[in-house]
């Protein structure tokens, strides 16, 4: 929101919310409608394609998007080396709305304007016409326009919204208030109705200066540097026909200076071009890629998780993920990314993260959670994780933390395969199952003398159990071989539960929905599981899975941890940056478990708390 909002600034549709779509569905119909009923000669298709082009440019700016946060998470060519955090993803979570705007105005002129309708699919004259009103009466008066908006006025009230995103990202390029956006599209209607007006308009021109606007848009506010030197050397006149990401970076940055819309030309006349820009340009593409000191190793979930990743969509990444109806409408993109992961099969940036001076990355594994389960998966998966470890370790990372089921007993005992297989690693291996023992001790209620454990056996449900027995607090259980398997532990004492009034329940994999039916009214259900548990109850408490929340100064996080609210990490993924942070110069895979109580101080002395809101069923 600009500083000072003026007028027009919402969008007319801002409170039909996810609904706004609806607006265009009678032009859409309509469209359909008098394509099916009319003689192929009286078929108009520009009002046809008015919405599969919407639903391309959508794509279009989704590519770009999901480009450039995996770029700039690996780092070469970055321009700018300030964060993201969650409230520039809200804010521009609005980016569509310029595309809906588009559609409107699409329909209401096909409408009104009967030269507007039956167009040819390519006209050569109508082409350079565009272009040459483009160069010339759009460029300049976009330069004076934005001039105008910079003016402490217009910028209070309307500018100011879109500079509230220093560091850049596509589709910042569109995050405007509506007036504004109004101004715009009068005046990229100049080549439109300029060649419609003419007679020489046609599908190619008018689709292709849109797409020409979105693709100039979005490559210059990325926030890295990739246009080749050679480009310019080649032509040098084409640095004053086209501007490059570093230009405009600086324009976001400096704000006075860099203000042509994609021809630096104006710039260089008017005596405001930013005289930094070639030096930065030069040291952005000179730029390396970075090397992490801590990679955290993940892997997707379900198909469609990729979409909440930080390199999918933005606004649905910034969320807890949730099955939603309208993800499975996107099942052509689901399908094509799973062939895409089948194809790539190699494991992926997703992510950066600064902590102080420890630089973090998220890399993933593309294998889904269902393929962790199948034996003939796991030599395929474990050699992705192996290769990971070992890049990871090429690059001086000085850990790496193994999240979900990277670390399965079955699958490679718990990250001590590749310790064996490799003794000579630099970087240390860490399943983080010392911290997430640590935050379900530390979830129990104070005063609590007996709790109950269902789910799966592990290397973490012995580590609980035997805890809980050291501090004297007995352990029930519904089934009798878990009983004899956990008695087995020094000094547990473990029972077997008849009456089920115990309130605070210890659950893993593997947990019923019968089981949980048993519990009393109001109990504690405490996951140490890395996922959720299917939640039955709604009158009891469900906390997370083992996490805790990120201090403030972990920068450049904007996005969620698969179902994890925001800036709650996984216990998992915060052991290996408390790893890190202390130095400790040990593996911690296998059947070994760390110190529960010193990591447990220690990822407090860092700043991270734990989760207060414990997840209550609705």
């Amino acid at each position: 929101m600009a500083t000072t909002p003026g007028v027009l600034t919402d969008w007319p549709w801002k409170n039909l919310g996810s609904f706004k779509y609806i607006i265009l569905a009678p032009w859409g119909m309509q469209s359909l409608y008098s394509f099916a009923t009319r003689d192929k000669n009286e078929r108009d298709y520009i009002n046809l394609l008015v919405i599969p082009f919407l639903l391309s440019r959508a794509l279009h700016n989704q590519i770009w998007i999901s480009f450039s946060r995996h770029r700039t998470a690996k780092g070469n060519n970055r321009i700018v080396d300030k964060t993201i955090e969650f409230d520039q993803v809200d804010r521009e979570s609005n980016w569509d709305d310029q595309i809906l705007l588009n559609g409107i105005l699409f329909y209401f002129f096909n409408a009104t304007l009967e030269s507007a309708s039956f167009l040819p699919a390519w006209r050569t004259d109508g082409v350079i016409i565009t272009m040459v009103l483009h160069a010339g009466p759009v460029e300049y008066l976009y330069y004076w326009l934005h001039r105008a908006l910079h003016h402490h006025y217009l910028y209070s009230r309307y500018h100011s919204h879109h500079h509230s995103s220093i560091v850049t990202e596509p589709i910042t390029s569109v995050i405007h208030p509506f007036a504004e956006h109004v101004a715009y599209f009068l005046l990229f209607a100049i080549p439109l109705l300029g060649t419609v007006l003419t007679g020489t308009a046609s599908l190619g021109s008018i689709f292709g200066y849109i797409t020409y606007i979105d693709l100039m848009n979005n490559m210059g506010h990325c926030n890295f540097e990739f246009i080749p030197k050679q480009a310019f050397s080649l032509f040098p006149p084409l640095k004053y026909l086209m501007y490059t990401p570093s230009f405009h970076s600086l324009h976001h940055t400096q704000f006075r200076t860099n203000y042509s819309l994609f021809m630096p030309f104006y710039d260089y006349i008017h005596g405001t071009m930013d005289t930094s820009s070639d030096a930065l340009y030069e040291s952005s593409l000179k730029r390396h890629e970075e090397y992490p000191d801590v990679v955290h190793l993940t892997h997707l979930t379900t198909p469609e998780s990729i979409f909440h990743l930080q390199v999918g969509f933005a606004s649905f990444a910034s969320r807890p993920q949730n099955s939603k109806w309208y993800i499975w409408l996107m099942w052509p993109l689901t399908c094509w990314s799973m062939v895409l992961n089948f194809i790539y099969g190699h494991t992926f940036i997703v992510e950066r993260n600064l902590f102080e001076k420890l630089k973090l990355q998220s890399w993933v594994i593309p294998r889904y959670s269902i393929q962790y389960f199948l034996k003939w998966q796991g030599a395929a998966i474990n050699d992705l994780i192996e290769e990971a470890i070992l890049e990871a370790d090429a690059r001086g990372a000085k850990v790496l933390s193994l999240g979900l089921l990277n670390q399965g007993d079955e699958l490679n005992k718990s990250g001590a395969l590749y310790i064996e297989r490799h003794p000579k690693l630099n970087i240390k291996v860490v399943d983080g199952s010392s911290l997430a023992v640590a935050v379900v001790l530390n979830s129990i209620p104070r005063g609590t003398s007996e709790v109950l454990f269902s789910g799966s056996l592990s290397k973490l449900a012995f580590a609980i159990v035997s805890a809980l027995s050291h501090r004297g607090i007995q352990v029930a259980t519904l089934y009798e071989n878990v009983k004899v398997k956990l008695s087995a532990l020094p000094q547990s004492k473990v029972v077997l539960s008849t009456t089920f009034t115990q309130k605070v329940w210890i659950i893993g994999d593997g947990v019923t929905r019968d089981e949980q039916l048993k519990a009393p009214k109001g109990t504690l259900f405490i996951p140490f599981s890395q996922f959720p548990p299917k939640k039955v109850r709604k009158d009891g408490f469900y906390y997370y899975t083992p996490s805790l929340l990120a201090p403030t100064h972990l920068k450049n996080l904007h996005s969620c941890e698969n179902w994890l609210p925001r800036r709650v990490m996984s216990a998992w993924r915060v052991a290996g940056i408390v790893h890190a942070l202390e130095g400790w110069n040990v593996h911690e895979c296998g059947d070994a478990i760390f110190d529960v109580h010193k990591i447990w101080e220690a990822a407090l002395k860092h700043g991270f708390r734990p989760s207060i809101i414990s997840n209550v069923n609705e």
